[in-house]
């Protein structure tokens, strides 16, 4: 069963709000300027099939929640504490936070932060890019289970 943030999927998440206790949001940056825009772009490109991925992955425990978007002048621990607060109240045991920006590392002190150099999925073949995919999943599994594990 996958869990993304539509109608459709948040009527099964209330339903079963005691087995989904974990939501992924992927932070992406903005920047339209001429010298980043590309990179800015293959950055949520990433960003948006790895967390995509991670999804399918843990299906029926994870909620993939849209990206939060962000420009230099949005980002602040004020922005991360606001949307923790919010899922927190909605019922999340976790909140994954997914970034190919480094600066949220200090940003999101005492939240997860979940930090991944962008990797330019746009011009390779499927099979290449999932073998990827799955890669960069066998980094972030290991802080997701050791987060699943303290809260038993």
């Amino acid at each position: 069963m996958n869990v993304k943030f539509n109608v459709h999927d948040m009527t099964i998440f209330q339903q079963q709000k005691d087995f989904i206790d974990t939501a992924i949001v992927p932070l992406v940056h903005l920047d339209f300027s001429v010298p980043q825009l590309l990179q800015s772009s293959a950055a949520a490109n990433y960003l948006l099939s790895l967390t995509n991925y991670i999804e399918q992955q843990f299906k029926g425990r994870v909620v993939l929640l849209p990206p939060v978007c962000y420009t230099v002048l949005l980002r602040s621990k004020e922005l991360i504490q606001n949307v923790h607060a919010e899922l927190q109240n909605a019922g999340f045991k976790h909140v994954f936070y997914i970034t190919s920006d480094v600066s949220w590392r200090k940003l999101g002190e005492g939240h997860t932060i979940i930090w991944m150099p962008p990797i330019p999925l746009e011009s390779m073949d499927i099979n290449v890019r999932t073998s990827i995919l799955e890669e960069q999943l066998k980094q972030i599994m290991p802080q997701m289970a050791d987060a699943w594990s303290a809260s038993l």
